[in-house]
């Protein structure tokens, strides 16, 4: 019986399995210790991408991007207007929502109402419709206009309670267009009110 055919059948088995192995591992890669977690030297890179990712995202001002910013602007014109109802000498809750100027200005107005002995009763009933009328990016920052169309209860009181404009009783329907605006590049989400238009 000549076995040296049997030898040359099980090498040439071995060669052809050897291929098929350096083949699929070729195309599959192979273990290098790092599955499941990221390489130390390549977190800082994936989490700078991310962060572009997130940034990229927000300059988006897509139809989704304008109703998420619908919601929080009704927030923001609620929270202002309340603010500025409230009998204190300065806006506090509503302060990083305004610029600068808007800041200054609100707490201007409500100085000169404190130096005349008056004080607001304002009840805010809601907001009826918000709607972008224009929006404008120049370099890294977006201008949104909005008008809104809002219910409240509001009246003006001296120092001896006696009305001295509004009606405590009846709710008035109010037109407002305001003006936000953020830098798309930062990580603060916070929009401002930039301007009042009349």
């Amino acid at each position: 019986m000549n076995y040296s055919f049997e030898y040359i059948d099980i090498i040439l088995l071995a060669m052809i399995a050897g291929f098929i192995f350096l083949r699929l591992r070729g195309i599959l890669g192979k273990r290098t210790g790092f599955e499941g977690k990221n390489p130390a030297q390549f977190k800082e890179v994936l989490k700078n991408i991310s962060a572009a990712q997130s940034i990229k995202n927000k300059e988006k001002f897509d139809d989704e991007a304008q109703k998420e910013f619908l919601k929080g602007a009704k927030i923001a014109y609620e929270t202002i207007i309340t603010d500025f109802g409230d009998n204190d000498n300065q806006i506090i809750a509503s302060k990083p929502l305004l610029n600068q100027k808007m800041y200054n200005q609100f707490n201007e107005a409500l100085k000169e109402r404190s130096a005349k002995g008056q004080y607001a009763e304002i009840t805010f009933i809601g907001v009826n419709s918000a709607e972008i009328t224009d929006h404008k990016k120049v370099s890294n920052i977006l201008n949104v206009t909005v008008k809104f169309i809002a219910e409240v209860i509001t009246c003006i009181r001296d120092k001896d309670k006696k009305i001295v404009s509004g009606q405590p009783e009846k709710i008035k329907k109010i037109y407002d267009t305001w003006v936000f605006s953020r830098d798309t590049t930062s990580t603060n989400p916070n929009w401002q009110l930039i301007n009042i238009l009349t």
